[in-house]
């Protein structure tokens, strides 16, 4: 869940979930609209989806535990070197560095040295004796991870109050490094096409192209057209919405109809049951105004 996800967000939606499913054997058991239901709103479904896969491997297959290699780990869904030597630490105490951007950031200032010249593998290969003197290695994956997001964040570090600023190059250095991160941006346009009908609902379908949102029940989206023609839609609203790095521009369209198209099915715009992506609801947010 904390993955690309902040822990304020993602503290209620833990709690609930921990309640709810109480071993690994009891998420293994359940079924995948229920477990992105209980997501909705977080975004990046495909967690949620690796996560039910994840529980299914560990219980068939090692007995509802976590395999003690790391390329054994590293096969389950959706699990990288980060999150591998993460678990590998936290979970069996081992002597590993989960190196993410907070991480990287840490030992860039310590050695006042831009992150795209280090080489963090071999870093930390090559610093082991001096990195792992406790035998508290749980803690210090989290301890490394928690440094970087509160004491040598990304902007304004706090260096005054900062426990390594007796070693740390960077603040000693009057010429400090700058890590900048140039986030790429995408800039996208589509058209989205709503059939309602009076009962306040809406046809939607898993049959789309948009592969941020594949597999998941939407209406009709296309790449907005300049040549596109009327054929009796009714302009509602235009509007922006982001999804990770893209910046969305979404002309809204609508038409009431009893005739829906094959593969859609109709929803209704405010008791669902079944999950609805965020990007979804803000549509029918939208909407909901029609009525």
């Amino acid at each position: 869940m904390l993955q690309q996800t902040q822990v304020k967000t993602v503290i209620p939606y833990f709690n609930k979930f921990t309640k709810k499913f109480k071993t690994i054997k009891a998420l293994s058991k359940s079924h995948e609209k229920e477990i992105l239901k209980m997501w909705e709103g977080l975004g990046y479904y495909r967690r949620a989806r690796n996560l039910l896969a994840c529980s299914k491997i560990l219980v068939q297959n090692y007995k509802s535990r976590l395999p003690r290699s790391i390329i054994e780990i590293k096969k389950l869904p959706g699990v990288g070197d980060y999150t591998a030597n993460a678990l590998l630490g936290l979970v069996y105490n081992e002597p590993r560095i989960a190196v993410d951007g907070n991480v990287k950031r840490v030992f860039s200032r310590n050695l006042n040295i831009e992150e795209r010249k280090i080489n963090f593998d071999k870093f930390v290969k090559k610093n082991k004796k001096k990195l792992f003197i406790a035998k508290r290695n749980d803690d210090f994956v989290e301890a490394l991870m928690e440094f970087g997001a509160l004491i040598c964040k990304p902007k304004d570090p706090n260096c005054l109050t900062c426990c390594l600023n007796k070693t740390c190059k960077y603040f000693k250095s009057n010429k400090k490094i700058k890590n900048i991160r140039n986030k790429m941006i995408k800039n996208k346009s589509f058209d989205i096409f709503c059939y309602l009908n009076k009962r306040k609902q809406i046809a939607l379908t898993k049959n789309n192209q948009i592969s941020f949102l594949k597999n998941f029940n939407l209406p009709e989206i296309k790449e907005t057209n300049n040549s596109f023609k009327n054929q009796n839609w009714i302009f509602l609203k235009k509007y922006k919405n982001s999804i990770s790095n893209l910046k969305l521009n979404i002309n809204l369209y609508y038409k009431f109809s009893n005739k829906i198209p094959r593969m859609y099915n109709w929803y209704s715009l405010k008791n669902n049951k079944e999950f609805v992506p965020s990007f979804t609801k803000k549509i029918f947010s939208h909407l909901s105004t029609l009525f």
